[in-house]
């Protein structure tokens, strides 16, 4: 296989990386403004106090911090370090993906039930902590990735030291 070969796979391989990312981010985004939407009109609609944080409004901002700045971020990582030529870097997409989806599905469960003056359930925490340790373990590999791509990337030449 030639340099020029490996170079072009290696540059489909980053380029599908980025676009899943970009994807992502991109659900994210629509996924978290409707979330915002929802909490709006579903707590106007229960007619609950305006002003009274619960659940249902951190979902909103868990998930576009979550999804769409963190994974924004993961992208320009992958641009500047090729993270995806780690194997880690796809448990860390799928992983870290799980632990939000399932962090902000509970955030409106719970959230709803607040709105409607419901009790909750203990499994309900217990699913959302399932949730943010899929979040933190995907961080982890992330790091992982981030290391591995960092100490396998180009060592760029010293710059030429001039004479005094």
């Amino acid at each position: 296989m030639t340099v020029d070969t490996e170079s072009r796979i290696t540059s489909r391989a980053q380029r599908a990386a980025q676009l899943l990312l970009l994807r992502a981010v991109a659900v994210y985004t629509f996924v978290g403004l409707a979330a915002g939407l929802f909490y709006r009109e579903f707590t106007k609609a229960n007619g609950y106090p305006e002003g009274l944080m619960g659940q249902l409004g951190l979902a909103h901002t868990h998930i576009l911090t979550l999804g769409l700045i963190v994974l924004l971020i993961v992208l320009a990582l992958e641009k500047v370090f090729s993270l995806s030529a780690s194997r880690l870097f796809r448990w860390f997409f799928w992983t870290y993906n799980a632990g939000v989806a399932l962090t902000a599905a509970m955030l409106v469960w719970h959230g709803m039930l607040q709105v409607q003056d419901l009790e909750s359930s203990k499994m309900i925490a217990g699913i959302a902590g399932l949730g943010h340790m899929l979040v933190g373990a995907g961080l982890v590999l992330l790091l992982l990735s981030l290391r591995t791509a960092i100490r396998l990337g180009p060592i760029a030449a010293e710059p030429a030291r001039q004479g005094s």
